[in-house]
């Protein structure tokens, strides 16, 4: 019984009398007003979301495919473009970079880097800090791009007869052009050497340019003459003669071909585009899918956020409710 009563006298302060015994606690009466003064600490609520900076506390988990858009892999990539674009702008003379403009890979290379840098960066940036605005600017742009991705192969498709007059013209161009830029130069030799062609049409083409012009008033010493690219190479040959290509204009077709390639590249282009197309749509849909994954990924990102804000919301409303 000294176990009991020890008991009953502990709780005594409840009864607002000292006492011991089971009877006496039973028949005591309950001081209420001493049981007010105990402070009341509200347990956490069970909904309270586990994130960072929400109503529960603690580190919030990221949402899926964060990681996959916050990879700097598309930055690298594009400041590598902008890098060698300006490199090779800078090496140029001015007056001659200006006089092709429209067809300067330099020049494209360095849009092409800065356009790739801004969208990455959105994409990147607005999924390490949850921006919804830097998310949906990253998923509109994806989508136009690849819009206009797949706009450009229906129209190129549809409009084939078109298409080949513009890559004609472009060609042209470039013919124009081709003393006047190193690095168009060096894109027309390439061309003409994988494809084994020769100006755009025929090899007459190039008398467009007004260092091989084959008109008697014309004083260059490269009067009627073609690029050395346009030479039948010899594989025993270990030296190349870059004057091989001298006069062949002024010759016809069945002489200037022992020596020449007379065919044009643009058919020589249409002709390997029909033959590799499985290629180039394995290429295309390379280009395409990582700009859907993308769109995906930051609309998923994009409701999952607007989920958690919704119930931290929530959490906020009900959190001086002690009962909930």
């Amino acid at each position: 019984m000294s176990g009991l009563d020890g008991e009953g006298a502990g709780l005594g302060w409840l009864r607002g009398e000292a006492g011991t015994g089971p009877a006496r606690l039973r028949s005591a009466p309950f001081d209420t007003a001493r049981l007010r003064s105990v402070p009341f600490v509200p347990a956490r609520p069970r909904s309270a979301p586990l994130g960072n900076g929400g109503a529960g506390g603690g580190p919030r988990p990221a949402p899926r495919g964060r990681f996959l858009l916050r990879e700097p892999g598309g930055q690298v990539i594009s400041m590598v473009m902008v890098a060698v674009g300006v490199y090779a702008r800078l090496l140029k003379h001015a007056e001659a970079a200006m006089a092709c403009l429209a067809v300067d890979p330099a020049i494209l290379l360095i849009i092409v880097g800065v356009l790739t840098f801004l969208i990455t960066f959105c994409g990147c940036v607005g999924s390490l800090r949850e921006n919804i605005c830097l998310l949906q600017v990253f998923s509109v742009c994806l989508t136009i791009i690849f819009l206009l991705q797949l706009a450009a192969g229906v129209l190129g498709f549809v409009f084939s007869d078109k298409a080949r007059g513009k890559v004609s013209e472009i060609i042209n161009g470039a013919i124009v052009h081709y003393r006047d830029d190193l690095d168009l130069q060096n894109l027309i030799d390439f061309g003409q050497k994988e494809f084994s062609c020769c100006g755009g049409v025929s090899y007459k083409d190039w008398s467009q340019n007004m260092y091989f012009n084959c008109t008697a008033t014309n004083p260059s010493r490269e009067r009627c003459a073609v690029p050395f690219s346009c030479c039948l190479h010899d594989s025993e040959q270990a030296v190349i003669n870059t004057m091989c290509g001298h006069g062949m204009q002024a010759r016809g077709y069945l002489e200037a071909s022992a020596f020449i390639h007379t065919n044009g590249c643009i058919d020589k282009l249409v002709n390997w585009t029909h033959s590799n197309l499985f290629l180039l749509g394995g290429i295309a849909l390379g280009l395409a899918l990582p700009q859907l994954v993308g769109i995906v990924l930051a609309q998923l990102l994009i409701n999952q956020i607007r989920d958690q804000i919704k119930l931290q919301l929530y959490n906020q409303q009900h959190r001086a409710d002690p009962w909930y």
